[in-house]
């Protein structure tokens, strides 16, 4: 298993809650939520049984008909399951409970009975054709399980993220090579990205065809989902549309650029869905930049990313170059024609998303022009607002930042840009590269 750090998010619940609630992993498909609940059940419980709803068998799920009798309740699972439960000592993983919402409901009574502890794990677990006509059990405690960052792919893959820290404490260059190399290994995570089954192929294989097909296959696996829920095809489009539509440099996602048709008020319900799904990240416009950015979000104002940055890039290139290995060799040697400024702005999405932060980003009219500046990303640190743009190669071009930093001069802080150069300053703009920012992000609390 990798080395996750949901798991120490775990160990925080049982030492905290010793029992006082459940704990749900919530996230998108194949993140590893029940791959890690059930490495956490083997190390820290005398024993556990798992329930898999998504394979089931009819007797095990005839257990749950009637929980009122939870001596029998209990006697029954183990018999069905052949395992031994011990009180305190044991824990009941709960997997894909969105199909079968009466256990996710029961949580309340089991949780109160204090026996045993309980790990749910699910997808689409907040969507409303799931909860539908159940009772939410406010027994629990959520843990949100994300592709795997950047340091958690590092850790994975033999790097040394504890060395970017101490290069982003040092707030100095490092030299045009070094700052090369590890541009090289964080440009290796755009083209693997953090699902772990992607990154477990690229380690045993070492070879993007192979890696490339692990992801077109999640893919098809999330355009299925989408389906169940929404069988009119639309809610998929919505999703394949993001990519493109962060390419065409939309100032805010365009509902019926994606469905080809006009946007609809379920159309609207289709967008919260997907966002419920953890497939995507939402980045929502702000009308007053301030420290209260969530008080000025426009709910119906905003982009979408893509919750992986390797998914990002193989639906990218969908088409002609689809499983392609020379685009991984371009974009690996930094040679791709494009300017991909909104791959690396993808990346950074995903991990200020990983930091525990909310997306908000910034535009407005420039004086005499149809135009507009915008700020890419918009973070709090302390009582100051901190401006966040994202560049793939050039940072000469620094306007929409300069003039933010003039128009709201008593709110904003230290300003970022981040790109593929390495470290310096211009007053209060820090350039800095890249692979730096979930570092970074650390020291700037909230």
């Amino acid at each position: 298993m990798f080395k996750r750090k949901a798991y120490n998010q775990l160990l925080e619940w049982k030492k905290f809650y010793n029992g006082a609630t459940a704990c749900l992993l919530e996230g998108a498909r194949r993140v590893g939520k029940t791959t890690i609940a059930e490495e956490f059940a083997q190390n820290e419980y005398r024993s556990y049984i798992k329930i898999d709803f998504a394979n089931v068998t009819a007797e095990l799920l005839d257990v749950f008909r009637d929980i009122s009798k939870l001596d029998l309740f209990f006697l029954r699972l183990q018999a069905e399951t052949n395992i031994t439960l011990y009180e305190r000592e044991s824990v009941i993983l709960f997997d894909e409970v969105q199909l079968y919402p009466k256990a996710r409901q029961a949580i309340k009574y089991l949780v109160k009975d204090g026996r045993f502890d309980y790990i749910e794990t699910g997808s689409l677990i907040s969507i409303k054709k799931n909860v539908k006509g159940i009772v939410i059990p406010s027994e629990e405690t959520k843990i949100n399980v994300f592709p795997m960052d950047y340091e958690e792919f590092l850790w994975a893959t033999g790097g040394n993220p504890d060395l970017l820290r101490q290069v982003a404490a040092t707030k100095e260059e490092i030299g045009n090579s070094t700052n090369n190399t590890l541009m090289r290994n964080f440009r290796i995570y755009m083209a693997v990205g953090g699902m772990p089954q992607a990154v477990n192929e690229y380690l045993e294989k070492n070879n993007f065809e192979y890696v490339d097909a692990v992801k077109r296959g999640i893919i098809e696996l999330y355009m299925d989902d989408l389906r169940k829920i929404d069988d009119s095809g639309r809610l998929s489009d919505i999703y394949k549309s993001v990519p493109s539509q962060l390419a065409l440099q939309k100032k805010r996602f365009v509902i019926s650029a994606a469905t080809g048709k006009a946007k609809t008020t379920k159309d609207e319900e289709r967008i919260f869905d997907l966002i419920d799904s953890k497939m995507v990240i939402p980045c929502y416009h702000v009308t007053k930049p301030n420290v209260a950015l969530s008080q000025t979000r426009e709910y119906n104002n905003f982009k979408l990313y893509l919750s992986d940055i390797g998914l990002f890039t193989t639906m990218l290139f969908n088409g002609k170059e689809w499983g392609n290995p020379d685009i991984y060799k371009k974009l690996l040697s930094n040679k791709l024609d494009a300017d991909l400024g909104y791959l690396y702005e993808n990346a950074v999405a995903q991990m200020l998303l990983a930091s525990g932060r909310a997306l908000f980003y910034h535009t407005w009219r420039k004086e005499n022009s149809t135009h507009s500046y915008e700020i890419d990303f918009l973070i709090t640190h302390g009582h100051k607002v901190i401006p966040i743009e994202v560049k793939s190669s050039s940072v000469r071009n620094h306007k929409s930042i300069a003039a933010f930093s003039e128009k709201y001069s008593s709110e904003v802080g230290e300003q970022y840009l981040f790109s593929q150069k390495d470290s310096f300053s211009e007053g209060e703009l820090r350039f800095r590269p890249i692979y730096l920012f979930p570092f970074i992000m650390e020291g700037l609390t909230q």
